[in-house]
């Protein structure tokens, strides 16, 4: 989850340069909505389209992570448990929302489903919380979610591999 404010607030899907400020690009250390949401939308893209890159890149060197039980320190630690998510997690698909934002932090609503090695599908719900730096960068999230096995005809995420559609419905509009 994380992307929010111009610049990108931690949750900037867009690849970046090591050291590479985003002052250039609007960050003046206060997100605008329409930044947020840009944010939001930018990250969503880069776990659908598996941009471990762009995902990383958008985190401090020395970021923490909280997620479920899983506590991450670092961009390569975080590269690692990206890595091994996606090698136990098929047909990913994700939908974030933009849920509050104030000038250096972001919080996102999210779906998820995908199915196991064994063809179990599952759906995940929850929230993150990012913190950015003075250049835009993540340096704190905190996700929460529950997991739980559905059917695959219960599945409310369907679009090709890839980024979701823009004309898509939103999480509330799907009841999720």
């Amino acid at each position: 989850m994380n992307r929010a404010g111009h610049g990108k607030c931690a949750i900037a899907a867009r690849t970046i340069s090591e050291g590479e400020m985003l002052a250039g690009e609007g960050w003046n250390g206060t997100m605008l909505e329409v930044t947020a949401r840009q944010l939001v939308r930018e990250s969503e893209d880069a776990w659908n389209t598996r941009n471990l890159d762009a995902i990383a890149l958008s985190h401090t060197i020395g970021c923490q992570w909280r997620c479920r039980s899983d506590h991450i320190w670092g961009r390569e630690q975080v590269r690692a448990y990206i890595g091994r998510r996606w090698r136990r997690e098929f047909e990913f698909r994700l939908l974030n929302e933009l849920w509050a934002w104030n000038s250096n932090r972001i919080a996102v609503r999210f779906a998820c489903e995908f199915r196991d090695d064994s063809g179990t599908w599952y759906r995940v719900y929850g929230n993150e919380n990012c913190l950015c730096d003075d250049h835009g960068l993540v340096s704190l999230r905190l996700t929460n979610a529950n997991e739980h096995p559905i059917e695959e005809y219960e599945r409310k995420l369907r679009w090709d591999v890839g980024g979701r559609p823009a004309d898509y419905p939103s999480l509330l509009e799907l009841g999720l």
